[in-house]
């Protein structure tokens, strides 16, 4: 089975990150790594496999203007 690269999911763009899990423990594995270095997850399930889709979450970049 090949899922969907991306989901929008409430006006958000997801990536999936390639690999298939078979357990939910492993996907939640996975999540919890993602989570720590600053990504939004999400994990979705068909036909008994699992899949972790993540995005950066956009941060504050100041721009200094020069005049």
């Amino acid at each position: 089975m090949n899922p969907p690269q991306a989901r929008n999911i409430e006006g958000k763009k997801f990536m999936w990150d390639g690999r298939v899990y078979e357990s939910k423990e492993d996907a939640h594995a996975t999540l919890s790594t993602y989570q720590n270095d600053d990504f939004e997850v999400m994990t979705f399930e068909e036909q008994g496999q699992y899949f972790v889709y993540s995005r950066r979450v956009p941060t504050v970049v100041v721009v200094d203007q020069q005049t």
